[in-house]
């Protein structure tokens, strides 16, 4: 495993190396959110009983924050390697699609977890939010950054520029985390918005995670779990066979 451990450390250093830009930009983008979202919106929207909308928005702008940069993470260091031509050094060696699937998600997911606890510590402190579930959590948060990660690994692999792999991120990863319920309760809307957002796989990452801290969701959290471990289990084999055959990485 000694190669898997070096692409894994190799991976881990890419986005530490930039940590300016890769972990204190995006916390500041939540902390901005949450300052506009929580001074237009507290005393209009009503969320869970007992549950201020500003505490609300913390776990939210947490795990959309998680679930963004674990997707950039993979995705980013795929389309790098491609259009520089470095991924050859990845290829020749005698790794296995599992050790390098294993070594891109596991970084994916350290970048998403020290980016959503640095949300959660900068934005704690403009309410009160305490955990009622740390193991539940915990696993959402581990899952969702999972997912996102073989997501990653997929849309790297697909993209061929820089620009396919914005639209990608652009048109399906922000408006599905933007429309997984992290500024609104979805109990909030239509009754027909309410069943489409059942459809959003980023919804039960969102509102699983969330249930964590305040004890209370929009939909059961062993429904979310369910949802959520088989969405992982999907794209994780998707990506396993991608690296196996080598589409547009070895042809």
């Amino acid at each position: 495993m000694s190669g898997f451990r070096t692409l894994l450390f190799k991976e881990l250093l890419r986005f530490w190396k930039v940590s300016f830009q890769t972990i204190a930009a995006p916390i500041l983008t939540a902390l901005l959110y949450l300052l506009i979202f929580s001074h237009a919106l507290e005393s209009r929207v009503h969320v869970y009983p007992g549950v201020s909308y500003t505490a609300f928005l913390v776990p939210g702008l947490a795990m959309m924050s998680l679930l963004q940069n674990a997707f950039a993470n993979s995705s980013s260091s795929l389309i790098q390697s491609k259009i520089t031509g470095n991924i050859i050094f990845v290829l020749l060696t005698p790794l296995s699609p599992l050790e390098t699937f294993l070594a891109y998600v596991l970084a994916a997911v350290v970048r998403g977890m020290v980016v959503g606890l640095g949300v959660l510590l900068v934005t704690a402190g403009f309410a009160d939010v305490s955990v009622q579930h740390p193991l539940w959590v915990l696993v959402f948060a581990v899952l969702g950054a999972g997912i996102l990660g073989a997501l990653g690994i997929i849309a790297g692999i697909w993209a061929d520029k820089f620009d396919q792999l914005a639209a990608f991120q652009n048109f399906i990863i922000v408006p599905l985390t933007f429309l997984a319920g992290v500024f609104y309760s979805v109990h909030s809307l239509p009754s027909f918005w309410q069943g489409a957002s059942h459809f959003n796989p980023f919804f039960y990452m969102v509102d699983g995670f969330r249930y964590g801290f305040f004890d209370a969701s929009d939909v059961p959290p062993y429904l979310s779990l369910a949802m959520v471990t088989g969405c992982l289990a999907l794209l994780s084999g998707c990506s396993l066979r991608l690296l196996h055959t080598g589409y547009k990485l070895r042809h």
